[in-house]
């Protein structure tokens, strides 16, 4: 009875730690460039004293949808959107350098380029700095800054920098708790210069509401499932102590 209980006990658990997933999806689903998470479920034998003769269930997020979300347009000229596969290479908390597909840009009051969570964006030299002030920003398709510094002609550009775009294997990438992604191997990913960005756009995220609200009623279901099947062992145990106490 105690195996059908720890079942039982352990798959509600993991039903919660799975609804908590499917809500911060939900809570994302607004979010520029978010990537929303998948979470899955498996058995585990629980070694101890004796025979591993106990199985318990493990949810864990084990990676991510990372299918394109979709595009709106804005006009800004600091919104950027990826075109297809890459990420935008940004500096993360901790110093090092992590991924984005969140492309809402703005401008610090000495000119640094960041993102709309403070994070500084990288170029091919590190981060990227605009000269100020200016009077116009423009940014390429293949990820060039160009400026009209203040007073110039109209005609008057110059290229000031380039984002440094990256494409590896979204099979090596993880997210972190920042919402940043890595490599999972730790390395630096290399500039690729296929990798375009579309001006004046930013991608959304790629989160189904209605499909998350669908999943959380099923997990919602299979919680209750296990509550009853918890009771119904506790209801199995007393008749089994009651027979016993009858002789």
């Amino acid at each position: 009875m105690d195996k059908m209980l720890y079942i039982a006990m352990s798959g509600a658990k993991q039903n919660m730690q799975a609804l908590s997933v499917n809500a911060n999806n939900l809570a994302n689903a607004k979010t520029t460039g978010f990537k929303a998470d998948l979470a899955q479920a498996r058995s585990m034998q629980a070694f101890g004293e004796g025979l591993p003769t106990r199985v318990f269930s493990s949810t864990e997020r084990a990676s991510q949808n990372f299918d394109s979300g979709a595009l709106l347009t804005t006009g800004r000229p600091l919104d950027v959107a990826i075109e297809g596969d890459g990420w935008l290479s940004v500096q993360a908390e901790d110093g090092g350098e992590a991924y984005t597909r969140s492309g809402q840009l703005r401008l610090t009051a000495e000119g640094a380029l960041e993102t709309n969570n403070g994070e500084l964006v990288y170029g091919d030299q590190g981060p990227l700095v605009i000269p100020l002030p200016v009077n116009n920003i423009q940014i390429t398709r293949d990820g060039i800054i160009m400026i009209q510094p203040e007073g110039a002609p109209n005609a008057v550009q110059e290229e000031v920098g380039r984002l440094k775009l990256v494409n590896p294997d979204v099979r090596l990438m993880e997210k972190g708790n920042d919402g940043l992604f890595r490599r999972k191997d730790g390395e630096v990913a290399e500039a690729d210069i296929n990798v375009s960005v579309l001006s004046g756009t930013l991608e959304g995220s790629n989160v189904s509401p209605v499909g998350e609200m669908t999943e959380m009623i099923a997990l919602q279901r299979q919680f209750e499932m296990q509550l009853k099947m918890m009771k119904t062992a506790e209801e199995i145990d007393a008749s089994a102590s009651s027979l016993l106490r009858a002789f």
